[in-house]
């Protein structure tokens, strides 16, 4: 397993009366792409510029390799920043660009036009040195912001909403160029989103915040299959989100219907909140199902139907290959493998039981 690289230790950050970081624990391993992924307000970026040396917390201290770099300006960090805004200098040339943060180090002119030439191949810009920012497209311009900060061989690139001003399908190009620049270069990357399919495409781990909390932290599969609570389960993806009584172990109650599920360790006849992705929902002829509805609407997604069905006075999200008519009558049927208990929160700000990976 790879040794961690990075540690937030009991960070706290408030802006005026506004408290953005509460207590906040976290680490990053070595070679490891992990993704801060939350709506806005929640932290994440806040957790960068404090990674970054841009801002400094409250309380706690900002460990890189076991050394406590909490008060080190950015400068003096082994680690470099994308931002949303590329921030090159438009009155700079491409090479010039790159060659910045090199010439303020006083490398040697050798060095510089080696480091130039192996960053722009890199990134798939070779022959671009003399061109100027404003002649390039949005995602040529993040590619030299990222060369800029790769020649520098930081041990970690902190990247804040890289992709947010790019259309869709550069966004797609983008995330594979990224994934496969950590590949080849053995860094480890820090990514700010609220993009769930871009925290779900690229990372090894994702760590979900909401309100300055910690809510999950797991690899893509275990944030979309096994979400913690109710918050996780509904920012990830689409999900049927349900209050229902854990009757017993693999026994719950939905909408009055008992469904057979795989949980145990709830309790008997305890509230809950039942998670039940759309994917997951199979329709059935009314008398198979364990519930039935009427399908209210259907739309083409290309890949899938997604129908809305209104059983028990409960809207069903269900996504399926089969298109079913508005108004006609179905059954719901649910695989008990495919039905996520998950306890309810006391509180909404209640913090889930982080999971150390």
């Amino acid at each position: 397993m790879a040794e961690r690289l990075v540690e937030l230790q009991n960070i706290c950050k408030s802006f005026g009366n506004t408290q953005v970081l509460d207590d906040l624990n976290l680490y990053i391993r070595e070679n490891e792409f992990l993704t801060l992924l939350g709506p806005s307000g929640c932290g994440k970026t806040t957790i960068l510029r404090i990674l970054g040396g841009f801002e400094s917390p409250d309380s706690g201290h900002v460990m890189f390799h076991n050394k406590d770099i909490t008060n080190l300006p950015p400068h003096s960090r082994e680690l470099n920043t994308v931002f949303q805004k590329y921030a090159l200098f438009p009155h700079m040339t491409i090479a010039e660009n790159i060659a910045f943060g090199l010439k303020i180090k006083k490398k040697s002119e050798s060095y510089i036009k080696d480091k130039i030439s192996y960053a722009l191949k890199l990134v798939n810009l070779d022959g671009f040195e003399n061109r100027y920012p404003d002649s390039l497209s949005g995602g040529q311009q993040q590619r030299i912001a990222i060369a800029r900060a790769i020649v520098n061989e930081p041990k970690m690139l902190l990247l804040d909403e890289p992709l947010g001003a790019l259309d869709l399908k550069l966004r797609q190009d983008m995330q594979y160029e990224l994934i496969r620049l950590k590949n080849e270069l053995g860094i480890t990357f820090l990514y700010v989103t609220h993009d769930q399919e871009e925290a779900l495409t690229m990372s090894d781990t994702i760590v979900v915040m909401n309100q300055g909390y910690i809510q999950q932290i797991g690899t893509p599969k275990d944030i979309y299959d096994e979400p913690q609570n109710a918050f996780v389960a509904d920012f990830i993806g689409d999900s049927n989100i349900i209050p229902g009584i854990m009757i017993h172990d693999k026994l719950v109650k939905i909408l009055d219907a008992n469904f057979d599920c795989v949980d145990t360790g709830f309790g008997e006849n305890k509230p809950v909140d039942v998670v039940i992705r759309p994917e997951d929902v199979d329709l059935v002829e009314p008398e198979k199902g364990i519930i039935t509805g009427t399908v209210t609407d259907v739309l083409f997604k290309g890949v899938h139907y997604e129908m809305c069905v209104m059983a028990r006075d409960f809207e069903w999200i269900v996504q399926s290959t089969d298109s079913f008519p508005v108004d006609s009558k179905v059954g719901i049927w649910v695989d008990p493998f495919n039905i996520q208990i998950m306890h309810k929160p006391e509180s909404e700000d209640e913090k889930a039981a982080v999971i150390d990976l």
